[in-house]
């Protein structure tokens, strides 16, 4: 089945989300170390047919890239040269560390497991997929390059 998947970049730790064959809606997956998020992301590739990649991308208040863009730039072009076939869409990532935080609160986890911040992660990049198929929904066929 086709799926997208939704990643929130960091340099230590990489929140994965993937999308349901329909592309309606987004789950957290997996939290991965950043050393090994491309060959958990070919793994994944092994069982399912990749269509995307939305990648959360860190902007400053003012619209322009923040310092941590530049760890973002080196992943993703490690992520073409392992998916070369596979488009990347880049979605604006600000405020999701606070609207997962929002969401775990709203879904009575435990104050214990609100600062896990692997939970934090992967729950961003479900946000972060689901910004992107409800902005798209309906209008951006899954082959069309966004780049």
């Amino acid at each position: 089945m086709d799926r997208i998947i939704g990643i929130d970049y960091g340099s230590a730790r990489v929140g994965v989300a993937v999308s349901d064959p329909l592309r309606i809606f987004a789950s957290p997956m997996e939290t991965v170390p950043s050393a090994k998020i491309i060959d958990y992301l070919k793994n994944y590739a092994a069982r399912e047919n990749l269509v995307r990649f939305v990648v959360g991308y860190p902007y400053n208040l003012d619209g322009r890239p923040s310092a941590a863009a530049a760890d973002v730039d080196v992943f993703l072009k490690k992520l073409g040269k392992a998916f070369p076939s596979v488009p990347v869409s880049l979605e604006d990532e600000r405020f999701t560390s606070v609207l997962a935080h929002r969401a775990m609160i709203d879904g009575r986890m435990k104050k214990s497991e609100r600062r896990d911040k692997f939970s934090v992660d992967k729950i961003s990049a479900a946000i972060i997929l689901q910004s992107y198929l409800d902005r798209t929904a309906g209008s951006v066929p899954a082959n069309e390059a966004e780049k």
